[in-house]
């Protein structure tokens, strides 16, 4: 069982690690609209490269924070049945979900989405606006990347559904849904 709690609590940390990851995007895009804001009404000056970077930076948000949601049960779920459930329902709900749905996406999404940033490498892809952003293969590399986290955080599902069954840890205590701050 302790090789189980350490493997859970590693996972957590790269949960975690995602989740602040998508709270540096968040607040460097929020800077990003600021001065492009700044720019376009108060300089009447436009930046296509510094739009698109607001594009990419949410989708950095996106992808690194659907880790830590799955981590802290963030995530968008139907909650009727299962609020009321004992643990050990919740356990097995988790650990089912996670073996049957979460993994898998997350193999397909890292499959697809590698080959998707190689095309994308290989071409030299690039903006077609010009004054764009180049090398696009860089936001599409987030994609795989965030795929891997993915996996890990069903994962975690996994080893911390393990420990609600042994009796060790609750749904309650530390699956808040609660911010980083």
């Amino acid at each position: 069982m302790r090789w189980i709690i350490r493997l859970d609590e590693g996972l957590a940390w790269l949960s975690k690690l995602c989740g602040w990851i998508a709270c540096v995007a968040m607040i460097l895009m929020a800077a990003n609209v600021f001065y492009d804001v700044v720019t376009r009404y108060v300089f009447s000056d436009v930046s296509i490269g510094m739009q698109e970077m607001e594009w990419h930076l949410y989708s950095v948000v996106f992808l690194m924070g659907i880790p830590y949601a799955l981590r802290t049960d963030g995530h968008v779920r139907v909650d009727v049945f299962y609020t009321n459930w004992q643990q050990k329902n919740k356990a097995w709900i988790n650990l089912i979900g996670a073996l049957i749905f979460v993994i898998p996406f997350a193999y397909l999404i890292g499959v697809y989405g590698y080959s998707f940033a190689v095309d994308a490498y290989e071409m030299g892809e690039g903006s077609g606006d010009p004054g764009g952003l180049p090398h696009r293969w860089i936001i599409k590399s987030i994609i795989p990347l965030s795929a891997f986290f993915i996996g890990t955080a069903g994962l975690n599902m996994i080893t911390y559904a393990i420990r609600v069954l042994a009796g060790e840890k609750s749904y309650e205590s530390e699956h808040s849904a609660g911010g980083l701050a």
